[in-house]
């Protein structure tokens, strides 16, 4: 594969994918709008990795709490906060993995990558997300989560399944609703994306493994680094960014990129 199109691919998932402006819609509209080749599952699975590995790295505290808090959830003891918070996170998960399941089992998937899908929802969930932001309260913080509220938040994140939505987008869209600080909404969001990026990458990484080449591998390699690269430095701006900006910069981007979409799509 080109490495222009490596590059392109890894920095468009690597700066989209924890901003609220939709980093799948950003993926499939490149060959769609460029006419470049299709970057395939892949590449798709490496800058998933990636991505993966900058969160990750980015919020270690509260992951290494998490598993360690998992080993004693699978003794059945909720009794320390890392417990606690991987409860939540399995709880956030159960709605995205199961909607997924029903969009890969009847083929609604394939049929919702197209300009027009993203195109409305660019527009939707972009008012949507500005409505939260401006009329949500900013009373509770990422330590008051509960298992209510993880379960919600899961339930917006499985709609981010439709091209275009965001994962990241809907999921603060939801915490803002609820009454999480900026910040602290954007933090749940960050880590409910975790076992979200990782049940999507197993799940596409079973249907490549028998089919990659040392060639694919390479390329895989070369754009989960940029990726991870591209990723960190994103999520790295944006946290600070929240301390003083609200989201109303990547709303104004999703109008202006929707109704150009839309615009494409129908004339």
């Amino acid at each position: 594969m080109p490495l222009l199109t490596l590059v392109l691919v890894a920095l468009i998932q690597g700066i989209t994918e924890f901003l609220p402006v939709s980093s799948s819609g950003h993926l499939i509209l490149l060959p769609q709008l460029t006419g470049m080749d299709d970057q395939g599952q892949v590449i798709d699975v490496a800058v998933h990795v990636g991505t993966l590995f900058a969160v990750i790295l980015y919020f270690w505290s509260d992951v290494r709490a998490a598993l360690f808090g998992l080993a004693r959830l699978a003794r059945g003891k909720i009794d320390t906060q890392g417990a606690f918070l991987a409860l939540c996170l399995i709880i956030a998960t159960i709605p995205v993995v199961i909607f997924g399941l029903i969009l890969k089992l009847t083929g609604l998937d394939d049929m919702l990558r197209s300009v027009a899908v993203i195109g409305w929802t660019m527009l939707i969930f972009g008012l949507v997300l500005y409505w939260a932001d401006q009329t949500g309260p900013t009373t509770r913080t990422a330590n008051q989560w509960s298992l209510k509220h993880a379960f919600t938040m899961g339930l917006w994140q499985a709609i981010s399944l439709i091209p275009g939505t965001s994962r990241s987008g809907i999921t603060i869209t939801a915490a803002r609703q609820l009454g999480y600080a900026r910040e602290d909404g954007a933090k749940l969001a960050m880590l409910m994306s975790i076992p979200t990026i990782t049940a999507s990458g197993v799940l596409l990484g079973a249907e490549v493994a028998l089919t990659a080449d040392a060639q694919a591998a390479r390329d895989g390699a070369i754009a989960a680094a940029l990726a991870f690269l591209a990723a960190l430095a994103a999520l790295s701006l944006m946290m600070r960014l929240l301390r003083t900006v609200s989201f109303t910069p990547y709303v104004i981007y999703r109008v202006i990129l929707g109704l150009i979409l839309l615009w494409v799509a129908y004339t």
